[in-house]
């Protein structure tokens, strides 16, 4: 069976983060990525090369696919801070519509700067996905 694309290396976060040529960029990811680790209590980890995730999971598709992956974690991509919460964000509908001007995917939330959202819904969205995924996949 074919592996997760995207797999956990050595890389060191922080030192891939000063790698970020737009300055309100790294300095947006620099901050989120404080906060996932003051919430999380968890130190980040590098997901293949572009990738910070927290926390780690073993999942099982009815498929029978199997890996591992982060709980929740960013990437400071060219056009967007995007922020992973691994749930989704169907259980959030409330914290969602306080949060500000975003945009998101399945399971990615889009943010083009930090000043564009409310700082303190964001971490409770990302505290309240990391409780789920933790009542969902005990460590």
């Amino acid at each position: 069976m074919a592996e997760n694309k995207t797999q956990k290396t050595k890389i060191d976060a922080a030192g891939f983060l000063n790698t970020i040529e737009n300055d309100q960029r790294r300095s947006d990811a620099q901050t989120v990525m404080r906060w996932m680790e003051e919430i999380t209590g968890w130190k980040p980890d590098m997901w293949g090369p572009s990738i910070i995730g927290f926390g780690n999971y073993h999942y099982t598709y009815e498929s029978g696919r199997e890996g591992d992956f982060f709980k929740v974690g960013l990437s400071p991509r060219k056009q967007s801070l995007t922020v992973y919460i691994m749930p989704g964000f169907s259980r959030y509908d409330e914290l969602m519509g306080k949060l500000g001007k975003h945009t998101t995917g399945k399971s990615c939330l889009y943010i083009k700067k930090l000043t564009d959202i409310d700082e303190e819904v964001l971490k409770e969205l990302i505290r309240q996905s990391v409780e789920h995924m933790n009542s969902k996949y005990p460590e």
